[in-house]
């Protein structure tokens, strides 16, 4: 049996898209934990990162290093603020790929 267009009748293109998304389930409702954990691992991991990077660029300083306690206060300082920048921001850079992580898939 072959199908074509002309034999299709107008109740049976219009019942397509709902046996296709009956074929992928229903979308799952959006969760503001996954969502808010999501935004805040992809930020953190991201500006932590970047923050890390800009640091290895610049060189100590001649005089008035603090040593050891600099450094971990300068990698405490980092993490601070990754979580203040993934807090203002990481939504917006995470959105696509939040949405392509939880869009249903056949």
């Amino acid at each position: 049996m072959s199908l074509s267009i002309s034999s299709l009748r107008p109740t049976d293109i219009a019942a397509v898209p709902a046996a296709a998304a009956k074929a992928n389930g229903p979308t799952p409702p959006e969760d503001p934990r996954l969502r808010k954990a999501f935004d805040q691992f992809v930020g953190e991991t991201l500006f932590g990162q970047m923050l890390q990077s800009m640091r290895k660029t610049v060189g100590k300083p001649a005089y008035f290093h603090g040593g050891r306690a600099e450094e971990v206060f300068t990698q405490q300082l980092d993490q601070v603020l990754a979580q203040k920048l993934s807090e203002s921001s990481a939504d917006q850079l995470s959105g696509p790929m939040y949405e392509l992580m939880t869009a249903p898939r056949r």
